[in-house]
């Protein structure tokens, strides 16, 4: 995997999870965040790119970053 620096307060790894799983636990982490913390969440679910593009329009929290490295794909959120 190449770069995971980018500065996040958080980390999910929901790797080997199907959806809902990544969301929930998304959920459950951002609940116990301040505003405008950052999250990042590790997936394999092919679907969590979308899943997670819904989630933040339905719930307000930004969606700052997504992209796949490998069979990863890395989400970047910040608390609303």
């Amino acid at each position: 995997m190449s770069d995971l620096s980018f500065p996040v307060d958080q980390e999910v790894d929901a790797r080997g999870l199907s959806c809902p799983l990544p969301i929930l636990k998304a959920k459950k982490a951002l609940n116990g965040m301040a505003s405008g913390q950052l999250l990042r969440v590790l997936a394999t679910d092919v679907h969590s790119t979308a899943d997670f593009q819904a989630f933040a329009k339905q719930t307000g929290h930004g969606l700052v970053e997504q992209r796949v490295e490998g069979d990863v794909h890395i989400h970047i959120l910040r608390r609303r």
